[in-house]
């Protein structure tokens, strides 16, 4: 009878030491599902930053090549840089290892940087799609007529005293009435969507993400229950 109940026992403590285990083993599939969504989502953020940003910068080139008299604010190249930069380190934040040592450190401090930079992306973003829109306005009203090399326009022609707009190095001014507010207009929607995606990506790491990483060992804590996320 002795040996009977002790078999029983035993026999029950592996049933409880199995079911244990299965706890465990579910709380860390968990824990590494999170960590796997939380290294890959900013993947797509990312992907639609680079692309835009290079649109964007391009764009600007183009437009540069009409007129060197065209102004920073009339060419937001610089805009697409800042954002690629943006994109580049979302792309730092999909490939990073999560080694335990490392999820209080280098985990937060990329999500932190990666959320301010959109949020700059936002605003820069926000930014050139208010000159763009003010410098299609103006154009779109352009008076033109060529001067030498020059092309040489007002927004009114009977006013004497009206402010003169310059462009050097363009001899036909169809490019300055026609060609420059299409740009205008592309540099508009790109600069709109890159705003749309910045704010996805800073308001998706605030969120979703943001207070979603790891800051040690509870000590004292059940085994499946030993990462707390903060």
């Amino acid at each position: 009878m002795g040996t009977e109940k002790s078999l029983a026992g035993s026999g029950g403590g592996d049933k409880n030491t199995q079911k244990k285990g299965e706890k465990e083993g579910g709380g860390h599939s968990v824990e590494d599902a999170h960590t796997c969504c939380g290294c890959r989502f900013p993947l797509l953020i990312a992907v639609l930053q680079l692309l835009l940003g290079v649109a964007i910068a391009a764009v600007a080139f183009l437009m540069t090549a009409i007129s060197p008299s065209l102004l920073a604010r009339e060419t937001p190249h610089w805009a697409g840089i800042i954002l690629c930069v943006v994109s580049i380190l979302g792309f730092m934040l999909y490939c990073i290892t999560y080694l335990p040592d490392e999820r209080t450190s280098m985990q937060f401090i990329a999500k932190l940087l990666y959320f301010i930079l959109c949020t700059v992306g936002l605003i820069i973003s926000v930014l050139v799609v208010a000159f763009e829109i003010h410098h299609y306005v103006q154009s779109s009203g352009f008076h033109c007529h060529e001067t030498a090399e020059d092309c040489v326009c007002k927004l009114d022609e009977t006013d004497p005293i009206a402010r003169t707009f310059t462009y050097a190095g363009v001899s036909d001014c169809s490019a300055i009435t026609g060609t420059l507010p299409l740009y205008y207009l592309l540099q508009i929607l790109l600069n709109l969507t890159q705003a749309l995606v910045c704010m996805v990506g800073a308001f998706v790491m605030w969120k979703h993400r943001y207070q979603v990483f790891f800051v040690g060992l509870q000590m004292g804590s059940p085994s499946n229950q030993q990462w707390q996320k903060a």
